[in-house]
């Protein structure tokens, strides 16, 4: 048994809660903040088999997509004005941890 714990961008998070549910893969949805860009993320929390582990990482990789964003950074400022100036990075995507599990218990 492994506990699967997916960080993924809200704007891909109904997309994402709407293909574990196809495949039956029972989830538990948390909202949660980034802190790099103190955006809104979502995390999953999923109990899963050994055996199934492979699919679940591919159901999120299908649907959690990275793309390239500016934002405006404090840390980078420009020389002659002191002023901020956008910075592309690149956002979205999942962060997975897959952790083992001792006991899952369901009342």
């Amino acid at each position: 048994m492994k506990m699967i714990i997916a960080i993924v961008q809200s704007k891909d998070s109904n997309r994402l809660r709407k293909a574990f549910n196809k495949a039956d893969i029972h989830v538990t949805q948390l909202s949660t903040t980034g802190g790099f860009l103190r955006e809104g993320n979502a995390t999953f929390l999923i109990g899963i088999e050994d055996e199934r582990v492979q699919e679940v990482l591919s159901v999120i990789k299908e649907n959690a997509e990275s793309r390239e964003q500016y934002v405006t950074s404090q840390m980078h400022m420009d020389v002659e004005g002191g002023s901020a100036f956008p910075v592309n990075v690149k956002i979205g995507g999942a962060t997975v941890f897959v952790l083992p599990v001792e006991d899952f218990i369901k009342f």
